[in-house]
């Protein structure tokens, strides 16, 4: 779990790197759906088959199925650590080993829980979710350090680090995993299947297409492409519900929405996860494109620091995760899933009011509450779920809470994207406009880079490049020497952004605080105990 959720986080820090190893200009209007399509295809793919394979391991043996699918995963990072050309071609060869390797890290996120369920007894489970929970989140924060030492000397490495782990977790496993669980051989539901890969993914790409502008909008929401994909995703997802209901051996078992604690444990997960999911952009953003440049920091840097200034956060967790999880077994999980989700909700608020360049002692110590706040939340929260589901169906249910989670990083990562872009153009525009004049651009050329979509600022802080030397290009070479290098050096553009930025991130994390409150009150009402559960 480690290595793979390492391997979803690595490629953001790295991106500037890889683009510039294939020689591909990822902010190029052209080459949006690369960008887009190397950050949110791991996803994507993950959150489409987990459900899919937890059936499989189900019925196959959980066992075998996590061991083909480190297999893959360790097979994909070789395909991708040997991309020896450029362009296009590389773009795309990438993108689709990225998917190879999403199908691997499924077929991982889908069988570990229930793996360990079947382990360990009902007295132990929180913690031995706990310690797994610790390895998902610590890997998406190592990630960003990882990838940020890495790519700079070779981005091929960022890929080729996997390998040994790969390798070494792949025979391991295959020694040492054996099935304890129940198997429940049935026909594989393919109609269910269809629907449901047709239409979380067209829903999926409705919504990474969001991000993008549209005509004179800032955003894609309104496109004819992007409404189809949404309304038409929804429709598939809608005849996948009716289906469901009347195959015999169907995907999703409905019937264990009947379960309270599986259906309220699902919606507190769901909601949490669409409130946290895009908070690691967030804080990349503001770290890349406001505070480490104001702090003396070249733009080329900012990737790797600001996965060390993250870390907090992981020691937050790290520290909670394991300690809620032992808690939980002896004490139940209501009061500590929901206390983490108000913990998580008061640190969101506190960042709200955080001056855009705070003194960093004071960053540092939200992040350490807000890592708290979620492991409080996470290890609870699936050891409850978990433990609610018969022991035939717990590879099911487990890719079924893997679904909820992913689809909600997903609809995150766009909501929060869309919510700061909404916040920049109230202001930014006139901002720079005024901004670059005052400093020898001409009124017209100023005026073209202040028309340019708010999105494009976004990604060029994101991916650590200097953003007034990549939005003005050739302008730079007509203006004085001083004036162009003051518009290019690490103090005009967070000055610059500071304000709109601050506007997009009252309204994000104003966002969040809903969701956190409406997962506390969904755990609150998790518990009922299931007969299963005391037979267990």
């Amino acid at each position: 779990m480690l290595i793979a959720t390492i391997n979803s986080s690595i490629v953001l820090i790295a991106l500037p790197d890889i683009f510039k190893g294939i020689a591909i200009n990822p902010l190029d209007p052209a080459n949006t759906g690369y960008l887009l399509w190397m950050i949110m295809g791991f996803l994507v793919v993950t959150a489409v088959l987990v459900v899919s394979f937890g059936r499989l391991g189900d019925m196959y043996g959980r066992a075998r199925m996590y061991n083909l699918g480190f297999a893959i995963f360790t097979f994909s990072s070789v395909m991708l650590a040997i991309t020896w050309f450029g362009g296009d071609a590389a773009a795309l060869w990438l993108i689709g080993w990225r998917i190879v390797q999403g199908v691997g890290g499924a077929f991982l996120m889908a069988n570990s829980s229930a793996i360990l369920a079947d382990a360990f007894p009902v007295t132990q489970r929180g913690m031995a979710l706990g310690i797994n929970g610790v390895a998902a989140i610590a890997g998406s924060f190592l990630g960003l350090v990882v990838g940020g030492l890495l790519a700079p000397v070779n981005w091929n490495l960022i890929f080729i680090v996997s390998v040994p782990f790969g390798l070494f977790g792949t025979v391991w496993a295959y020694l040492k995993l054996h099935d304890t669980g129940e198997r429940r051989h049935a026909e594989m539901d393919w109609w269910g299947n269809i629907t449901f890969g047709v239409g979380l993914i067209v829903l999926l790409v409705g919504i990474t297409y969001g991000i993008q502008p549209h005509g004179t909008s800032q955003t894609g929401w309104t496109s004819p492409f992007v409404l189809t994909c949404l309304i038409g995703g929804l429709a598939v997802l809608a005849a996948f519900v009716v289906i469901e209901h009347r195959v015999p051996n169907p995907l999703f078992d409905l019937h264990l929405f009947r379960l309270p604690s599986f259906t309220w444990g699902n919606i507190a997960n769901f909601a949490s996860a669409l409130g946290r999911g895009g908070l690691q952009f967030i804080l990349i953003i503001w770290l890349q494109g406001i505070w480490l440049p104001l702090h003396g920091y070249s733009y080329e840097e900012t990737p790797l620091w600001a996965g060390i200034y993250m870390l907090p956060m992981t020691v937050g967790f790290l520290l909670a995760a394991p300690t809620a999880g032992i808690l939980s077994d002896r004490l139940g999980s209501r009061a500590l899933a929901f206390a983490g989700n108000v913990l998580t909700a008061v640190t969101f608020a506190l960042l709200i009011a955080l001056p855009v360049d705070f003194p960093y002692w004071e960053f540092a110590l939200i992040l350490v509450f807000t890592g708290i706040g979620m492991g409080m939340f996470s290890s609870p929260n699936r050891a409850e779920v978990m433990n609610s589901l018969p022991a035939n169906a717990r590879g099911s249910g487990s890719g079924m809470m893997t679904t909820f989670q992913n689809t909600a990083m997903v609809l995150s990562i766009g909501f929060f994207f869309s919510l700061i872009i909404v916040g920049f153009s109230q202001s930014l525009p006139a901002a720079m406009r005024t901004g670059l004049v005052e400093h020898g651009v001409a009124p017209a050329a100023a005026a073209q880079v202040a028309a340019l979509p708010a999105v494009a600022v976004l990604f060029a802080a994101f991916l650590g490049y200097n953003p007034i030397q990549q939005l003005l290009g050739d302008q730079l070479a007509t203006l004085p020497p001083d004036q162009a290098a003051f518009l290019t050096g690490r103090g005009f553009f967070p000055s610059l952004i500071s304000g709109p930025f601050a506007q997009g991130l009252a309204i994000a994390f104003g966002f969040a605080i809903v969701l956190c409150l409406l997962a506390a009150f969904a755990s609150l009402k998790c518990g009922t105990i299931s007969a299963w559960k005391r037979n267990d």
